[in-house]
């Protein structure tokens, strides 16, 4: 029995994945992480006139480690569901539920009322977040106490912290500079029209005849101190030049600025799903480390029992025990009570993380509803081909870097055009009106104090720096060059992405599937070896054996179907598309 209780001791009940559950690591999924694509800055393309082209980031190479790809060909075993992995072709096949809002409702043939089977964040759940965003924003201006919130769903959790995080105000905000880059390259051919208002004095008097001939006062007479009636001249000049033909170059302008609110707006889908993503993992943490709990009080209970039986065989003077079996059951309720305290640490970790993504204010108490993560149908998962082909499709990366390619290509050809110059129609004015002065009614009498010119004609105007424009257009060449070569690293590393973390949810299932039958197992030789025990045909080392059997077996478990509902969860983050049933 003593032998048998150390190696009990030694296993620490298994419970403590409660704990690791609770973490938030964004792209991690099962046992290990998944690689996250990472964004840098690629300088926007710089062109000519008044705007420029959308800034393209660098959005970096997703992770490099090595994925365990497991085929996921294994049949159904017992009564626990299995993967079921497709066999190609571009349609997916049936695949885990997705997350919207009919996917908290009732799951049918469950005996447990507001169970949800909900794996995966939902990509678009904008009505659901407008509902959410209208319960939190427009309640009444009242004395009265405000109406308890309804817990949280999974998919509510999801479409609030997609609404609300920060990161994805960030993004929109990022959204809304690139749309008004985008009006700004619309409307480069605009005239800039140049106007100038001015007032001043005093002037001195000049008068004469109007026809140009000799002054008639002698105020008007230069080289004394003699300035006469002095008045104020008032003036405005102003010129515009419209652009009638640049090579193309207005056009690639505007076509390179439509690039900028695609791009913002993948940039803000892949925040979402970051942030989707990092939902769904606190919220199954929260979950497992409910579990958790649940199974430490299980525990703690059949350790009661052991005790007191233990000490009522002492108290007789059983052979059967000693006072060194009483104190290992002691330590080893210590223990459960040391990883309890763990185990509600995490849980408290998971609800404040909730609470941050979910735009919760401080004063708001945050309550989530109790699921288990434990699967009671089978959920196939898509093939590594299928996850493929969703991930190239549907990757907001892919469309970003996409468009980013389309300005660069804009901005190539607007530094090859700006050789050649621009044609314009050109206007200008020029009025002025001095009150101690003539006007000259004569066209050939110079009056710079009252003059009222204008016109309007054609214009072209350009430079001839050539080795700079050389220099800018090898510039913007190579600039096209390195995003081309970000474009491959950017596949490459999501089908890296997308392997591994298919893989390790293939063997999240595995592990699921075989860790719940060993609990089974263990559940019946716990249940055998206390009543031998009470009736006292067994001994203490079945006991220990058996009750850390079931602790091993009930802590795997429990992480093992968390791994399997953030694995699920990751492969839509990684593909790009939740997986809904049917699709």
């Amino acid at each position: 029995m003593r032998r048998h209780l150390d190696h009990g001791v030694t296993v620490a009940l298994m419970l403590a994945a409660g704990v690791a559950g609770a973490q938030l690591t964004p792209g991690s999924a099962g046992t290990g992480s998944s690689p996250s694509t990472g964004t840098g800055s690629t300088p926007a393309p710089s062109t000519p006139g008044t705007t420029q082209a959308p800034e393209t980031p660098d959005l970096g190479t997703p992770g490099s480690d090595a994925p365990t790809a497991v085929p996921g060909t294994g049949a159904p075993g017992g009564t626990r569901p299995t993967p079921r992995v497709g066999t190609g072709g571009r349609d997916l096949p049936p695949s885990p539920p997705g997350i919207a809002p009919s996917s908290i409702e009732e799951t049918p043939g469950s005996s447990q009322p507001g169970r949800a089977i909900s794996p995966a964040p939902a990509l678009e759940p904008s009505a659901e977040a407008e509902q959410v965003k209208e319960g939190v924003t427009g309640a009444p201006d009242s004395e009265e106490k405000p109406a308890r919130r309804e817990p949280l769903t999974l998919a509510r959790l999801v479409a609030r912290a997609r609404e609300a995080d920060s990161r994805v105000e960030e993004a929109t905000a990022e959204l809304r500079k690139f749309q008004a880059l985008y009006q700004q390259a619309r409307w480069a051919w605009f005239p800039k029209f140049e106007i100038t208002v001015g007032a001043g004095g005093p002037t001195p008097e000049a008068r004469n005849d109007g026809l140009g001939g000799p002054p008639t006062t002698e105020a008007t007479y230069k080289g004394d101190l003699n300035f006469g009636r002095v008045g104020v001249t008032m003036f405005s000049t102003g010129n515009a030049v419209l652009p009638l033909y640049t090579f193309g170059k207005l056009t690639a302008l505007e076509k390179a600025g439509a690039q900028g609110p695609v791009l913002g707006a993948a940039l803000r889908e892949r925040t979402r799903n970051e942030v989707g993503f990092q939902a769904a993992q606190a919220y199954f943490g929260y979950q497992l480390a409910r579990n958790g709990l649940q199974q430490i009080e299980e525990v703690s209970k059949r350790l009661e029992d052991a005790a007191q039986r233990i000490e009522r065989l002492l108290k007789e003077d059983s052979a059967q025990v000693s006072a060194v079996d009483s104190y290992k059951v002691r330590f080893f309720r210590q223990i459960v009570e040391a990883r309890r305290a763990e185990a509600l640490q995490g849980r408290q970790f998971a609800l404040a993380a909730i609470g941050l993504l979910a735009n919760v204010g401080p004063e708001d108490a945050v309550t989530v509803v109790d699921e288990d993560l434990e699967l009671e149908e089978d959920v196939p998962v898509p093939s590594l081909e299928q996850a493929m082909v969703r991930a190239e499709q549907s990757r907001p990366e892919l469309t970003a870097v996409a468009a980013g390619i389309a300005a660069r290509e804009q901005e190539v050809f607007i530094r090859e055009r700006s050789y050649y110059p621009d044609l314009g129609l050109a206007g200008f004015y020029d009025v002025r009106f001095t009150t101690s002065t003539t006007r000259q009614r004569t066209p050939f009498a110079f009056d710079p104090y009252n003059d009222r010119t204008g016109g309007v004609g054609l214009v072209m105007r350009g430079t001839f720096d050539i080795p700079i424009k050389d220099a800018q257009l090898e510039q913007a060449r190579a600039e096209l060059d390195k995003l081309r070569a970000q474009e491959k690293q950017i596949r490459a590393g999501i089908r890296l992405e997308v392997s591994k973390v298919h893989g390790e949810l293939v063997a999240a299932w595995s592990r699921a599937r075989a860790f719940g039958e060993a609990e089974r197992s263990a559940r019946r030789w716990v249940t055998a070896a206390f009543t031998a025990f009470d009736l006292g045909t067994g001994d203490t080392r079945d006991l220990v054996d058996a009750f850390t059997a079931y602790a091993q077996a009930s802590g795997d478990k429990g992480k093992s179907w968390h791994d399997v509902r953030v694995g699920m969860a990751a492969l839509a983050r990684v593909t790009g598309a939740p997986l809904a049933p049917g699709e």
